[in-house]
Parts: C-alpha cells; sequence; structure tokens
C-alpha cells in the first residue's frame, strides 16, 4: 500500500492531508452531534411535568441539566416568558438560528474535501498522462513499458482521489441526517412548549 502511495507521485500527499483533514472532522461533529442527541419524547414529557408542578422556574431547571440544542432553545425560550408568548417565540428563533449554526460548523470542511480530492487526483492524472507522453517523445517509441510509469501514476492519484472524496461523503451524509433530525426536533419541541404557555396562561 505504500509503495503504491508513493508511485502515485506528488500529488497524494495534498490528497493525503484533505483525508486527515477531513476525518479529524468527521471524529469532531461524531462528538458533537452525540453530546447533541437526547430522547426528545422523554425530555419533553419531564419538561410537561415540570412546568405542571413548578411552573416556568420549574422548566426552565428541567432544561438547564439536559444537554443538547433542543433544551437549549427551549431554556431561551423560558427566560423571556414573563414577557409574554411573543417574547417566548422571538427568543426561541434566535437561539435555535445560533444551535444551527453550531451544528453545522465544520460540515463546510468536509464539503470542500469531497470537491478537491478527486480534483486533485485528475490533476495528478493529466501530469501522468503529460509525464506518458513525454516519455513517448524521448524515446520516439510507443510500447507500453515507456509510458507504463505515467499511465500508472495517472491511475493512482485518480484512484486516491476518489476514495477519500466517497469516505468523506458518506461521514458527510451521515452527518446531514443527523443534523435534519435535531432541527426537526427543535422545531416540534418550540411547538409543545408554545402550546403548553399558551394553557398554562389560559388556566
Amino acid at each position: 500500500m505504500v509503495d503504491l502511495f508513493l508511485e502515485g507521485g506528488g500529488f497524494m500527499w495534498p490528497i493525503l492531508g484533505l483525508l486527515v483533514l477531513g476525518l479529524a472532522y468527521s471524529v469532531e461533529r461524531i462528538w458533537t452531534l452525540t453530546r447533541a442527541s437526547v430522547n426528545t419524547r422523554k425530555f419533553l414529557a419531564r419538561l410537561h411535568t415540570a412546568l405542571q408542578e413548578g411552573g416556568v422556574e420549574g422548566a426552565a431547571a428541567e432544561c438547564e441539566k439536559t444537554p443538547g440544542p433542543v433544551a437549549s432553545i427551549l431554556h431561551a425560550g423560558l427566560s423571556r416568558a414573563s414577557k409574554g408568548i411573543e417574547f417566548v417565540e422571538k427568543s426561541i428563533t434566535n437561539a435555535g438560528s445560533i444551535e444551527m449554526a453550531f451544528l453545522e460548523r465544520g460540515m463546510i470542511v468536509l464539503q470542500t474535501v469531497i470537491v478537491l480530492a478527486p480534483m486533485l487526483g485528475f490533476t495528478g492524472t493529466v501530469q501522468g498522462m503529460v509525464e506518458a507522453f513525454d516519455s513517448i517523445k524521448k524515446a520516439n517509441d510507443i510500447s507500453p513499458a515507456v509510458v507504463a510509469g505515467g499511465i500508472s501514476k495517472a491511475l493512482l492519484t485518480t484512484l486516491f482521489g476518489l476514495v477519500v472524496a466517497i469516505t468523506i461523503q458518506l461521514f458527510y451524509n451521515y452527518f446531514s441526517s443527523r443534523i435534519d433530525k435535531l432541527i426537526i426536533d427543535m422545531e416540534e419541541s418550540s411547538v409543545e412548549l408554545l402550546d403548553a404557555l399558551v394553557d398554562l396562561e389560559g388556566k
């Protein structure tokens, strides 16, 4: 494997760098999204209980001890509950924007790796083909032995670039689905909280 990597030429190193960068951000995203995920149904059940038994203060305390963006945005809304439902809704919206930015942090890096890795591979392919034709020109011969080195380099850089892009693409798709689920949980939870506060005010 190491021999094949070295045979690929200079373009293999920046592609390797992109792989390391992509994997590093992927590990960070796994850690962050795992910590951000909670059982939303169970949390909302506890929140409703806290709201009924301890009022807004009790619900806010429940949010404080629960990790994740869902609890964070609901806590932001509850902190403005004394000013009315409109202020609660605005606070939830603002907090939701901040949490979404936090969840999506680093995704642009993964997108960049996905795009650049095959591009560098194809660039290495072009370089290898140029070297192959240059070898033909110098040797004035088109035998396989003359062009094999350049073509091998071309194929290896393309292969490595595509493997890196595919690997990081899989991580990116997984993270996107997790983020989408968290966003839906935030939206549904905020609606349920607003409904619960309206019912509480009605009583």
